[in-house]
């Protein structure tokens, strides 16, 4: 049992959820590695959501709203740890969530399906019952995309994602939002819009802000986008970490 007075409570709670995960066919035994190296990054931003992460979310939220066809892409990290948030975002949006794994097998796709149904996720793609089309140019387990969700979408939601395929998307002219609390990795730096912060902090602020910036004026949101540049933000999160060392 968790001692909710240990100073790492949070972070040990998180753990947990991972472990569990692992234990009930959500989670590849890699996701608990990715987790280990995302806590080192977020130490280094000191485990907080800074002000330049704020605006990112913000902007984020704007892409959200100003898209046709938004798709939030999840794997077994992202649903071990924030699937209650996506199942609200998907709702709040009325945008479907589509299963793509790295390490994929029936069991985990259907151990996965079964939290979002749940959930109460109206439209679930990426099943092992849905029509899967390749990803030009993508090797790899992670090429299949649904006919319906990420093969059709002009914005895709990858937290917690690989490098490879957001190149390969990036190269279809789709906006991509992504989670990474690495900046320097090629995902971060592939992106349209890299938040630099923890998944677990990220998904109740990105719903914040959907939720304030929905009956904005479009000319609005979309002027906010124009203002904004991603590599901006990522030397921002970069001087952050470097700001904690001075």
């Amino acid at each position: 049992m968790l001692n909710k007075d240990h100073p790492r409570y949070e972070s040990l709670l998180y753990r947990q959820k991972i472990v569990d995960a692992h234990k009930n066919g959500i989670l590849a035994d890699s996701g608990m590695i990715a987790h280990g190296r995302g806590e080192t990054f977020d130490y280094l931003i000191g485990e907080k959501t800074t002000a330049n992460s704020l605006n990112t979310i913000d902007i984020a939220s704007c892409y959200f709203l100003t898209r046709k066809r938004p798709v939030l892409s999840v794997n077994g990290n992202t649903t071990a740890l924030v699937a209650e948030d996506i199942a609200e975002l998907s709702s709040l949006l009325d945008i479907p969530v589509e299963i793509n794994l790295y390490y994929r097998t029936p069991e985990r796709i259907r151990n996965i399906e079964r939290v979002y149904k749940n959930l109460g996720v109206k439209e679930l793609l990426g099943t092992d019952d849905d029509d899967f089309i390749d990803t030009p140019d993508l090797n790899g387990p992670r090429s299949p995309v649904s006919i319906d969700g990420i093969s059709k979408a002009d914005l895709v939601f990858i937290p917690l994602e690989d490098g490879d395929r957001a190149e390969k998307l990036a190269a279809l002219k789709k906006d991509i939002v992504n989670v990474d609390l690495n900046p320097l990795s090629r995902t971060a730096v592939t992106s349209t819009v890299t938040i630099v912060d923890n998944i677990v902090r990220v998904m109740p602020l990105l719903i914040d802000a959907v939720r304030r910036n929905e009956d904005v004026d479009r000319k609005v949101l979309l002027e906010k986008i124009d203002s904004f540049s991603n590599r901006e933000n990522l030397d921002n999160a970069i001087s952050d970490i470097l700001k904690r060392f001075e």
